[in-house]
C-alpha cells in the first residue's frame, strides 16, 4: 500500500543514503519521457524537502531541457537487497549550469560530489514523497559502480576545452517527438 508524505522522514534520508542507483524521470509536452539511470555518488539530501545531485555528461541532456521547460521531475529509488521498498520523490527542479552564480552557490553543500567532469546540478524542492512495497523488485548483489564514464571523462580532459565542451553539451536538446 503507497504511502504518502509531504517530506523526507529520517528513515526516508537514511534509506536514500544506502542506495547505489537512482532514476531519474522527466517529460516535456508532445515528447517522449525521459527516464535516466544514475550512479555514482552524486546525491544529496540538503533538508527534507530538498535535494540535488551532481549531473555528468552523458549521451544527451534532456532532463536538463525538460527540467528547464517545466520543472517537474520525479526521482525513484528502490530497494535491490534487504527489506524491499520502493520510495518516489516529486518535485520541482531547477538547473544550474557549471560555472554559474548558483552552481556557484550550491557546489559547497555537494561537497565532493562536484568535480572535474560535473556538468550542472540539478536541485528539487520535494512536494511529495511516496513509498510503496516494492515486493516485485528482484533482488541483486552490488558490485561496485562501473569507471567507464569516469575514464572516458578523464581522458576528454586532456583532449578538449573542458568548458567549451560543457557548453556545448548543457544547452537544451531538442525534444524526441512522438
Amino acid at each position: 500500500m503507497a504511502q504518502f508524505f509531504d517530506q523526507l522522514e529520517p528513515e526516508h534520508i537514511a534509506f536514500i543514503e544506502r542506495q547505489a542507483i537512482f532514476f531519474v524521470a522527466t517529460a516535456t509536452d508532445g515528447a517522449h519521457p525521459n527516464l535516466s539511470p544514475k550512479g555514482y555518488d552524486t546525491l544529496q539530501v540538503l533538508a527534507p524537502n530538498r535535494i540535488a545531485y551532481v549531473d555528468w555528461p552523458g549521451s544527451g541532456n534532456q532532463t536538463a531541457t525538460h527540467v528547464g521547460e517545466h520543472g517537474r521531475v520525479t526521482l525513484m529509488f528502490c530497494s535491490f537487497e534487504g527489506k524491499p521498498m520502493i520510495l518516489r520523490l516529486y518535485g520541482r527542479g531547477r538547473v544550474h549550469r557549471h560555472g554559474s552564480p548558483e552552481f556557484e552557490s550550491l557546489a559547497p553543500e555537494l561537497g565532493e560530489k562536484v568535480g572535474p567532469h560535473t556538468r550542472q546540478l540539478i536541485d528539487v524542492e520535494l512536494q511529495r514523497v511516496q513509498t510503496s512495497c516494492g515486493y516485485a523488485v528482484p533482488l541483486f548483489d552490488y558490485r561496485g559502480q562501473r569507471e567507464t564514464l569516469q575514464k572516458y571523462y578523464d581522458k576528454k580532459h586532456g583532449e578538449t576545452d573542458w568548458e567549451q565542451y560543457l557548453d556545448e553539451h548543457t544547452r537544451p536538446q531538442p525534444p524526441i517527438v512522438r
